[in-house]
């Protein structure tokens, strides 16, 4: 069994902090997962174009104004 230390319980909890639930489904924002990587939002939104058919359907997509001003607030 692996031994759970700090910074792995630190992680696990920023992780959960990032989840939010929008449209009835549980999502991580961009910028967020991007952080998570270690790159930049935009370098990781432009990978996912350039690799889009490696992605499920349902692996994102575009908040509307008013989703987007929820989270802002």
């Amino acid at each position: 069994m692996a031994q759970k230390s700090a910074s792995n319980v630190i992680l696990v909890e920023r992780i959960q902090q990032s989840i939010y639930l929008i449209r009835g489904e549980k999502v991580m924002l961009d910028k967020d997962s991007a952080v998570l990587y270690g790159v930049e939002t935009r370098v990781l939104n432009q990978s996912v174009r350039r690799n889009v058919d490696r992605f499920p359907d349902d692996f994102m997509f575009q908040l509307t104004d008013e989703e987007a001003e929820r989270l802002r607030s």
